[in-house]
C-alpha cells in the first residue's frame, strides 16, 4: 500500500480549517494544520508535504510570501500549493499562479469539489 500523501491545511479561520483537517484526513490524506504563516513555514520546512492549502489572508505571513519561500527551497520543490482565498480580483488569482501555485480556489468553495481538484494534482 503506498503511503499517504502529507497534506498541510494553512488556515487563521479555526471552522475552515477544522471541516479541511475533517475533510483531508477522512479522503485519505496524512493532515497538518498550521493556524498562521509562522506556524506553515515552520511545519513546512520540518514535515516536506506533498500538498499546501493555502489560504492568502493571514495576520503574520501571507500565503503569497509562503508560496515564494516554498517554491525557493530546493527540498520542497516537489511540493504543490493550492491557494484557497476570498480574493477574487483576476490579479490576485494571476499572482498566485505566477508565484507557483498549482491551483487558486476562491472562497466559499465545494469541499467535495476541492477534494476532486486536488486528487487530480
Amino acid at each position: 500500500m503506498n503511503e499517504a500523501k502529507k497534506i498541510l491545511v494553512v488556515d487563521d479561520d479555526p471552522y475552515i480549517l477544522m471541516s479541511l483537517e475533517f475533510l483531508m484526513k477522512k479522503n485519505g490524506y496524512n493532515v497538518m494544520v498550521a493556524r498562521n504563516g509562522t506556524e506553515a513555514l515552520d511545519i513546512v520546512e520540518k514535515q516536506l508535504p506533498e500538498i499546501v492549502l493555502l489560504d492568502i489572508m493571514m495576520p503574520d505571513v501571507d500565503g503569497y510570501e509562503i508560496c515564494k519561500r516554498i517554491k525557493a527551497t530546493k527540498k520542497l520543490s516537489h511540493t504543490k500549493v493550492v491557494f484557497m482565498s476570498a480574493k477574487t480580483k483576476e490579479a490576485d488569482i494571476q499572482k498566485g499562479y505566477d508565484l507557483g501555485a498549482a491551483l487558486y480556489v476562491t472562497k466559499p468553495f465545494s469541499t467535495r469539489e476541492l477534494v476532486k481538484q486536488i486528487a487530480d494534482l
